[in-house]
C-alpha cells in the first residue's frame, strides 16, 4: 500500500513539473521568445496543452473573467499540495 501511495505522489508532483512547464512555455509563446513554427516547439507544445488543458478547462470555466491573467495553474497546483498533504498526513501513518 504504501509503494502504491509513494507511486501516486510522485506522478502528482510531476503533473506539477507539467504545469509549471506549460504556464512557462505559453509565457515564452505570448512574448514571441520562441516559435510555434519550429516542429520541436509544437510538438512540446502538443503534448504539454494535451496532458493539462482536460484538467484546467474546467477550472477556468468556475473562475471569472481577470483580463489576461490566467490563474488556473496556481489553483490546480494549490489542489495538487492538497492532496498530497492528505496522502502524507492521513494516508501514510496507517499504511504498512
Amino acid at each position: 500500500m504504501r509503494a502504491l501511495l509513494n507511486v501516486i505522489l510522485l506522478a502528482l508532483q510531476l503533473y506539477t513539473y507539467l504545469i509549471v512547464a506549460s504556464a512557462i512555455l505559453s509565457w515564452l509563446v505570448a512574448f514571441n521568445v520562441v516559435n510555434t513554427r519550429n516542429n520541436f516547439v509544437r510538438s512540446i507544445w502538443n503534448f504539454l496543452d494535451a496532458v493539462t488543458e482536460p484538467v484546467l478547462r474546467p477550472i477556468r470555466s468556475i473562475l471569472p473573467n481577470l483580463g489576461g491573467v490566467d490563474i488556473s495553474p496556481i489553483i490546480l497546483i494549490l489542489l495538487i499540495i492538497f492532496i498530497q498533504n492528505l496522502i502524507v498526513d492521513y494516508l501514510m501513518p496507517i499504511a504498512f
